[in-house]
């Protein structure tokens, strides 16, 4: 598996025995302690997959044994989130059985330089107050809930406080007053250790807004001030699974999925690809690992009734066509990528039963950036794009909520979110539906969308994308643009007919009713 050269390994301990953060060896030990474990440092951070149906205390006896320590173990997937200082550790634990994102990215040594999300903010900045962020109403600039009728939806419903979305992602500005009623606190959890940690100070935001925007697009408040969400009585778990360098690893995602599995979330929203690579490569040493662990948790949170939603990238690719990942990790080589349909594909947007979700402007063509793929795209929605002017001279990017503020975003990361919220407003008027039904809903209500004659967005007469497919169902859009007022008109649901393996109907775990908004003192406190 890819581990850090032994060289640099054995570099960086010197580096820190002659600093003193290290103690020094026994003489004669030759760098190895009584167990047999080299102790040179760093200690890097590994997904561990097992055989299904190890018990726990297997699973820790055989890390344990391999010169680790088990940060903790998912007994429902049998993947594990283990540290060790031994660079030997994968090979002791055996092969294709762990993987270190941390250590080929680079993070772990500081080799790193790369910022994967690049919208960030001053500390200071994230800690807003209600008093800092201006009441105005700017519904006029959401031509985004235009777009897909949010507006007319939201004389019909808003949204069911029973039905939670959780927002994996940066994490989410608790102080907000168009977020702060929405959020609920106690089904808010930071993942960046791979383990579940409740406390605000583990899944506030940071470094970067995004998570903020996400979640304002979702279900901010219709207040009559700021911005409103797709679907205002929907309640929001802050999951954060985004670190402060901007990578999201695999294990972070694998514990927030496990979170909304456990927790009795109805949506999640994934608005981001898991590192080190865009596209994951299940033939490549080590990031089958990381394919396994990601599908048996993403399987998981849907067998426990989580439907789950992701963006496709802002890589202007077409995921079913060969290529090159240019966008490998700092000193690491590109890899070749066969698209959704191979071994490579981008997570976890690719994953079975996940709704997989393009991005268009304010004209209703692709954006610019958009990835797409005949098959990859179940639907599209709102994300954006400069190339496309909104009437009325308003930005072309997407207005949402950021901490202290709002602030104009565009990407696949807006479009999820769109998504997200027209799911939740299709699982309030349908309670107890599986995620199949919730996601052959969400293709139904969406609006067709043809593919565009001509796409050469530069005039060169040159097409910059090819969109394949037929009206009702393209690489572009997918089934079509999602519309939040056809999905609160639907009425019954149309059970499925014949034979399925989908999960059973999900319950409400979490607590009923708004959330309870935390306060400045709570936040002050990391609570």
């Amino acid at each position: 598996m890819p581990l850090l050269r032994r060289a640099q390994v054995a570099a960086l301990g010197a580096a820190l025995l002659a600093a003193g953060c290290l103690a020094a060896p026994v003489a004669g030990a030759d760098d190895i302690t009584p167990s047999g474990c080299v102790q040179p440092g760093p200690t890097l951070r590994y997904l561990v997959v097992f055989d299904k149906g190890t018990a726990e205390p297997d699973a820790d006896a055989q890390i344990s044994a391999a010169c680790g320590a088990t940060t903790v173990y998912y007994p429902q997937i049998a993947v594990a989130v283990a540290t060790s200082p031994d660079p030997g550790f994968g090979d002791k634990i055996g092969p294709g059985r762990a993987y270190s994102a941390q250590g080929e990215s680079g993070t772990a040594t500081g080799q790193s330089s790369r910022r994967k999300i690049d919208e960030t903010m001053s500390a200071a900045s994230l800690l807003s107050s209600t008093e800092s962020v201006p009441s105005a109403d700017l519904g006029d600039k959401q031509w985004d809930m235009r777009l897909i009728d949010a507006n007319l939806a939201h004389q019909i419903t808003e949204g069911d406080p029973r039905v939670v979305v959780g927002v994996l992602d940066s994490g989410i500005d608790p102080r907000h007053p168009d977020l702060k009623q929405a959020l609920d606190p106690q089904l808010s959890v930071g993942c960046l250790t791979g383990k579940a940690d409740p406390s605000v100070a583990a899944w506030a935001p940071t470094t970067s807004p995004h998570g903020t925007h996400v979640a304002g697009i979702i279900a901010a408040a219709d207040d009559g001030k700021g911005v409103t969400g797709v679907a205002p009585g929907v309640r929001l778990a802050s999951v954060k699974v985004v670190d402060d360098d901007g990578y999201i690893y695999p294990e972070y995602a694998v514990c927030g999925f496990m979170w909304a599995a456990t927790h009795g979330i109805t949506i999640t929203n994934n608005s981001y690809y898991v590192d080190p690579w865009e596209y994951t490569c299940s033939d490549q040493q080590g990031q089958r690992v990381v394919t396994e662990a990601m599908k048996r948790a993403v399987d998981y949170a849907t067998s426990q009734g989580v439907l789950n939603v992701a963006a496709v990238t802002n890589s202007a690719a077409d995921l079913t066509q060969p290529g090159t990942d240019t966008r490998s990790p700092d000193n690491a080589p590109s890899h070749p990528v066969r698209g959704v349909n191979s071994n490579c594909a981008v997570l976890p947007a690719a994953e079975r039963g996940v709704v997989a979700v393009s991005s268009v402007g304010s004209n209703q063509v692709k954006a610019s950036y958009s990835s797409y793929g005949l098959g990859a795209i179940d639907v599209t929605a709102p994300g954006g794009d400069v190339h496309q002017k909104p009437a009325n001279g308003n930005n072309p990017c997407v207005l949402s909520t950021v901490p202290g503020g709002y602030g104009d975003f565009c990407g696949t990361s807006m479009a999820a979110p769109h998504v997200a919220g027209v799911a939740a407003l299709l699982a309030s008027t349908h309670p107890g539906d599986t995620p199949a039904q919730l996601t052959k809903l969400l293709n139904q209500q969406a609006k067709p969308v043809q593919c565009p004659s001509d796409y050469d967005l530069n005039d060169t007469g040159v097409q910059d994308a090819y969109c394949s497919g037929y009206a009702s169902f393209n690489g572009f859009y997918g089934h079509g643009m999602v519309n939040a007022l056809n999905a609160v008109s639907t009425g019954t649901t149309p059970k499925l007919t014949g034979p399925t393996t989908d999960a059973p109907a999900q319950t409400d775990k979490g607590p009923t009713g708004k959330a309870t908004p935390i306060g400045p003192e709570q936040l002050a406190a990391g609570q």
